[in-house]
């Protein structure tokens, strides 16, 4: 069966030495699942190429063989989805996240474990993290046999409660527990020592975890089948908290902004954190909610 008429593409940004094995499976399998169109993205950067170089027809000739040979490895994996393929001139992160305005999800790859630095995508995933319109998934070279559950990331915040439902809503269709992490500005050990330890823990009941549990609550009766957990760390910061939570997830997602730990999460050196080190499939949410129309 085909995709829906009007259904909005995932678009998969293709480097010149072909998608990472990882990106393109996972963005297949996605597309194919959910039944929508996949749009595979090169892009060739302006500032270094132009039709008056004497470079440019063989750069362009080199764009449309990796798009073709990607775009056939697609149709042979999943038959059923309609591939197509752009080759465009522009600075890579503005170009995926201008064609994120009509796409239910931008998909980029990582060359390295945990780490964003090739040539294409050296703070790609960062720049369209921020820019983009739609959901932005990072996928690193790591093997995902022996992966389960889904992994977010939450700090009360309506941003956070947005990506609290698109988490729970993948892990619903995965099948997976869903683990809701929220990392407390907890006193430094030093500082710890001088205070009532009944003080401290007053203050993780009355606040930490009530912000915790009213960012899932609802969730199973939406979702009778999910089973759902809470985890409050107080002895890590938040990308600590969300990559060794996500070290053997299927999916790690987080919202692009929020308060306290998680404010800034993709702005600043918690976003490089978490994207450098991540190893799984990590989903970046935008501010605006994501729990309906093309999201779904």
């Amino acid at each position: 069966m085909g995709p829906a008429s009007g259904s909005r593409s995932i678009v998969l940004g293709v480097p010149p030495s072909g998608p990472t094995p990882e990106a393109f499976f996972w963005a297949v399998t996605r597309a194919a699942r959910l039944k929508r169109p996949l749009i595979l993205v090169h892009t060739l950067d302006d500032y270094w190429v132009s039709p008056d170089f004497s470079y440019f027809d063989d750069l362009m000739r080199h764009g449309r063989e990796v798009l073709e040979e990607s775009a056939t490895k697609a149709g042979d994996l999943a038959p059923s989805v309609k591939v197509s393929t752009r080759l465009l001139l522009g600075d890579t992160a503005r170009v995926l996240s201008d064609l994120s305005e009509n796409s239910s999800l931008v998909v980029v790859g990582t060359h390295k474990l945990g780490r964003v630095e090739s040539v294409i995508f050296g703070a790609l995933s960062l720049n369209v993290a921020v820019a983009a319109v739609s959901p932005v998934a990072v996928i690193p070279e790591a093997s995902m046999e022996g992966r389960s559950g889904v992994v977010v990331g939450v700090d009360g915040s309506a941003h956070s409660l947005a990506s609290v439902a698109y988490a729970a809503r993948e892990a619903d269709r995965l099948g997976e527990d869903l683990y809701a992490v929220y990392s407390s500005e907890s006193p430094n050990p030093r500082l710890r020592g001088s205070i009532p330890h009944d003080v401290v823990t007053r203050r993780i009941e009355e606040e930490e975890r009530v912000i915790l549990a009213e960012s899932v609550a609802g969730l199973t009766e939406q979702y009778p089948d999910l089973v759902v957990h809470q985890h409050l760390e107080l002895n890590a910061s938040p990308a600590e908290a969300l990559v060794t939570a996500a070290s053997r997830a299927k999916l790690l997602v987080v919202g692009r902004r929020g308060r306290g730990k998680l404010t800034r999460l993709l702005l600043g050196s918690v976003s490089r954190s978490v994207l450098w080190h991540i190893e799984c499939p990590t989903i970046v949410t935008p501010n605006r909610a994501v729990t309906e129309g093309p999201y779904r």
